[in-house]
C-alpha cells in the first residue's frame, strides 16, 4: 500500500480564493474614461492570471487537452500468472506464461466532475488503507474533514479502472473500496481500483504540483501501477511549467517513503523540523514533506553527480 497525506496548512491554499471583481459596472466604465482622458488605454488589456490561477480556472476538458499526455491514459499489463503446487516436490512451479493481458485506464477528473460512485470508492480506499495511520498521528482521522479536503475546488483526480468487465475474484478483493456505493458491486460497471489526487498550487511561494493521496486496492499493488501514476502526475507538472512535485508521507509508512525515494524524491527544505517543548522534550514531527525538481536541467545535474 502506498499512500500520502497532506498537512493542514496546504489543504487550504492561499491561491484558491475566487478571482472575481468587486468593482461595479459604473466604476469600471469610469476607470476606462479616466484612462482615456489621461491617454492610458492599459485598462483595456486585463492583466494575465499567474500560472497557478490560470491553470486552475481551466475546465477539466481543456486541462486534459492542454496538459495530460494521452499516451499515459491507457496501458496493458500481463495477466497474473497462476501457480500450482507440485505435491511430489512440495515446491511452487509456474504454469506456462499466460498470453492474455489486462488493459487499464486512468480517468482524469476535477473535484466537480468526478462521478459520485468514483468519489465514494476513492474515499473508501483512503479509509481502508490509511485511516489507521491518520488515527495514530497528530493529524487524526476525521471522515468529514477528509471528504471536505477531497472536494477542494482545485483538486484533480486520476482514477484507475480496468477496461474489461471485472472478474469475480477482482470484485471480492476491492469490495471494501466500493462499500460507499451501497455496498454493492454492479455487473458490468467500472470500479475505481485506485486513484491519485493532486493540486496545482503554491507552497512557500513556489509554484508546485502537490500529491494529496495515492492509493491502490490490494489486488492492484505490486504491478508497477503506482509508478505509472506518479510518472503521469510529474509529467503534468512539467507541462504546466511548475518548479517541483511535492507530497507528504507519514514517517511510520516506511514502505511508501522508500517508494517515493526510489522515484527521486528527497526531504524538502520546508519539511518540519523537530521542536523543543517548554519542558525540554524534543518533539519529532510524525510526517515528512518530500519533493522532486521538475526542472530538466536540475534533474540531469543531480543524476550526473551520482
Amino acid at each position: 500500500m502506498v499512500s500520502s497525506v497532506h498537512e493542514d496548512k496546504v489543504s487550504e491554499p492561499e491561491s484558491k480564493s475566487p478571482v472575481q471583481s468587486t468593482t461595479s459596472t459604473s466604476g469600471r466604465l469610469g476607470k476606462r474614461k479616466r484612462g482615456r482622458e489621461n491617454g492610458d488605454d492599459s485598462s483595456r488589456t486585463p492583466k494575465p492570471l499567474p500560472r497557478v490561477e490560470r491553470t486552475n480556472t481551466l475546465p477539466i476538458a481543456d486541462f486534459i487537452e492542454t496538459y495530460v499526455p494521452r499516451s499515459y491514459l491507457k496501458f496493458t499489463l500481463p495477466a497474473p500468472q497462476s501457480s500450482i503446487k507440485d505435491s511430489a516436490a512440495t515446491t511452487i512451479t509456474e504454469k506456462e506464461p499466460s498470453t492474455t493481458s489486462e488493459t487499464y485506464t486512468l480517468d482524469i477528473h476535477s473535484a466537480a466532475s468526478i462521478p459520485s460512485a468514483d468519489f465514494e470508492a476513492c474515499f473508501n480506499l483512503v479509509e481502508l488503507t490509511s485511516s489507521n495511520d491518520y488515527e495514530n498521528s497528530s493529524i487524526g482521522w476525521s471522515p468529514s474533514k477528509k471528504r471536505k479536503e477531497m472536494k477542494l475546488p482545485d483538486m484533480r483526480y486520476m482514477v484507475l479502472k480496468k477496461q474489461e468487465k471485472q472478474e469475480r475474484e477482482m470484485k471480492s478483493e476491492v469490495e471494501e473500496s466500493v462499500k460507499g456505493n451501497g455496498g454493492a458491486l454492479h455487473e458490468g460497471r467500472d470500479i475505481a481500483l485506485g486513484f491519485l489526487s493532486f493540486m496545482v498550487t503554491y507552497e512557500d511561494g513556489k509554484e508546485v504540483v502537490y500529491c494529496y493521496e495515492i492509493h491502490l486496492a490490494p489486488a492492484m499493488q505490486g504491478k508497477g501501477i503506482g509508478k505509472r501514476m506518479m510518472d503521469l502526475y510529474e509529467e503534468i507538472g512539467r507541462r504546466v511549467g511548475l518548479e517541483k512535485a511535492m507530497l507528504t508521507v507519514f514517517k511510520a509508512n516506511a514502505v511508501a517513503r522508500k517508494f517515493y525515494e526510489r522515484l527521486g524524491y528527497e526531504v524538502d527544505e520546508y519539511s518540519p523540523q523537530p521542536r523543543k517543548l517548554r519542558n525540554g522534550t524534543i518533539k519529532e514531527p510524525d510526517y515528512v514533506i518530500l519533493s522532486k525538481s521538475l526542472k530538466v536541467a536540475e534533474q540531469e545535474t543531480k543524476s550526473d553527480a551520482k
